[in-house]
């Protein structure tokens, strides 16, 4: 009985604070048939599993390791935004985008807004000065979402080692999505894991292979990209499991494309 009387106090307390709906109700069904409400990558067997694409006013996340396709979906999702006509958002926490690379895949580098981060290795184990360029580039994104205006709004964090990416406290997604909730905007997070999305977001996990092309050589890769640029992304060929909440959407799809998909 006591029990009983404590749950209900707790529930009425949340409910007064509007809090009720994460923890206490049923998530009412997604409706997804509105196109305006979500971002699609522009490739049919892709959007056909998302069911329209990445859903606006979410913090939504793509997760992989190297080479299995994440930087890729992203150029996919980028191009997309930008051959449509809306404004995006790339924080590039650690200098990676090949610009090559990105003109290959269609983006419309005029509406681009690529904030660059810093260069230096950031992968191995965590020190002050990678807590920095952490910390600069979810600074940054904040800002970039603050301002509005951006269809979607990117930070690439997948050579961030996932150890640093753990010491970010979880408050952190949730000021982001406070963001976020309500606008045009989709939230997008490149990582190496799962880390964080919101209620309504979505996480895309990528297992697969890309093969680069060296500029200076013409010779092809298969893999994780080498050190440095110089290299553009030539082929891919990634299994793609969607995941959100309560199974709201679920599916996987099989996904090949070289350069001239793009």
């Amino acid at each position: 009985m006591a029990n009983n009387n404590a749950l209900a106090l707790i529930e009425t307390a949340l409910r007064e604070r509007k809090l009720d709906r994460t923890l206490t109700s049923a998530l009412p069904p997604l409706e997804r048939s509105d196109a305006a409400a979500f971002i699609p990558f522009g490739v049919e067997a892709i959007d056909a599993v998302l069911r329209g694409g990445l859903p606006r006013g979410q913090v939504s996340e793509i997760a992989g390791s190297p080479s299995s396709g994440r930087t890729t979906l992203l150029l996919q999702l980028l191009a997309a935004a930008t051959r449509g006509g809306d404004i995006a958002s790339l924080v590039d926490t650690c200098d990676r985008l090949e610009v090559a690379s990105a003109a290959a895949a269609g983006i419309d580098l005029d509406r681009l807004l690529w904030i660059r981060g810093d260069s230096r290795p950031v992968l191995s184990e965590r020190s002050e000065s990678k807590d920095r360029v952490l910390e600069r580039a979810i600074k940054a994104l904040t800002l970039v979402l603050q301002a509005g205006g951006f269809a979607i709004v990117a930070i690439d964090l997948a050579d961030m080692h996932p150890r640093l990416l753990r010491t970010l406290p979880f408050t952190t997604w949730l000021r982001l999505q406070r963001i976020v909730e309500g606008s045009d905007t989709a939230c997008l997070l490149v990582t190496p894991e799962p880390l964080a999305r919101s209620a309504g977001g979505l996480t895309v996990m990528c297992t697969g292979q890309t093969t680069w092309t060296s500029q200076q050589t013409g010779s092809q890769q298969t893999g994780s990209q080498q050190t440095g640029r110089g290299h553009r992304v030539t082929g891919l060929e990634t299994e793609i499991r969607v995941v959100s909440p309560r199974r709201r959407v679920d599916g996987e799809v099989r996904f090949t494309a070289v350069a001239n998909d793009y």
